[in-house]
């Protein structure tokens, strides 16, 4: 009996019968790259401009979580010179997709150098303050220097990446939340601090990739990361305007932790950090207990989430649904959140309207 994995590289294969692979001309053609997922893929394509073909997995309002790969993926992976991946084990599917595609171009881990929050500080329930030391733009600096030196001592190749992939040193811790994430919290994009990292990563490979448009990928990235720490300015102005009784935000599941370690804000959700698990009835009494004992006023859904828990939290607790928060995606193109630094400001702009009124 075939299980998924046999038929999609089946699949592949049968594919690979009739359509011969596509080699990148030499006359200025623009590289073929894959990104996991619409964050990501926004990242690298406003950092590879026209000169990279950019081919995003899960896409605008998808749940990488609980992905599954398809024989279209696999091809064109399989045709791809770089895989960008978030790491941190976000993508638990990603091993088999590039097994299927016989995929043997240079794997790039966004979130090298990124100091990861261990799921231990996640169930301290998020408090801001023992973090916000994270969020420095100086100590970033540093590993976004320290991972763009690396990507520039040569052209990272798969086995390479295969280790790196998840910071598998860290990957047998399991169990947490009744998923297979590992050790740390993986949504490291919800700082704009660590946005700073995914770019100087993402541009370092496209330029090993492509040196002869290297100058091109930093240039961009330069003027990417200028407009994130504009952004970040004015959200830690935004949340810093905030009162102490006003900062506590309740959503769907833990996809906030570094935003919280970020803007100094605590967050609470009934599920854990993937949308695979199920919230318990202690988990959700106590959220119900907590929102009543500190008159929390408003909670918050998820473009990527089943919204029933939040909206029966709402209900007993007489709280008001503040708005929608896009957490693991982008919105689609004519959504408020399409790009990456448009998805951070929505967010901010959301809580802190509800939270301040």
């Amino acid at each position: 009996m075939f299980n998924r994995r046999t038929l999609l590289a089946a699949s592949v294969a049968a594919f690979a019968l009739t359509v011969a692979p596509q080699d990148r001309a030499q006359g200025g053609e623009p590289i073929e790259v894959v990104a996991t997922f619409s964050i990501l893929g926004d990242m690298v394509t406003r950092i590879g401009g026209d000169h990279v073909a950019v081919t995003t997995l899960v896409g605008p309002d998808g749940d990488a979580h609980v992905y599954q790969p398809t024989p279209a993926d696999a091809r064109a992976l399989s045709d791809a010179e770089v895989l960008f991946v978030n790491g941190l084990e976000f993508e638990g599917w990603i091993e088999r997709l590039v097994d299927a595609s016989e995929f043997d171009g240079s794997r790039i881990v966004a979130t090298d150098g990124i100091e990861a929050i261990p799921f231990e500080e996640e169930d301290d329930h998020h408090g801001g303050e023992e973090h916000a030391e994270h969020g420095e733009h100086d100590d970033h600096a540093e590993h976004a220097e320290h991972a763009e030196a690396e990507h520039k001592e040569g052209e990272h190749g798969h086995d390479e990446h295969a280790e790196a992939d998840g910071h598998d040193d860290h990957a047998e811790a399991e169990g947490h939340h009744g998923h297979d994430h590992g050790a740390f919290d993986p949504h490291a994009w919800q700082s704009l601090a660590n946005g700073e990292i995914y770019a100087g990563n993402i541009a370092a490979a496209l330029a090993a990739a492509d040196p002869d448009n290297a100058a091109t990928y930093q240039a961009n990235a330069k003027a990417y990361v200028a407009e994130m720490q504009t952004l970040d300015a004015e959200i830690l102005a935004l949340t810093e305007a905030l009162p102490e009784d006003k900062r506590t935000i309740v959503t769907s599941h833990d996809a906030f932790g570094y935003f919280a370690a970020r803007y100094a804000l605590t967050f609470e959700a009934p599920q854990g950090l993937s949308t695979e698990s199920e919230a318990s009835a202690a988990d959700v009494a106590a959220i119900i207990s907590q929102i009543r004992e500190e008159d929390i006023s408003a909670v918050f859904v998820e473009t990527i989430t089943d919204n029933r828990l939040i909206e029966q939290i709402a209900r007993e607790t007489g709280a008001r649904v503040g708005g929608t928060l896009y957490s693991d995606a982008l919105s689609g193109v004519d959504g408020p959140a399409a790009t990456y630094l448009d998805m951070m400001r929505h967010n901010a702009t959301t809580l802190t309207q509800a939270l301040g009124s």
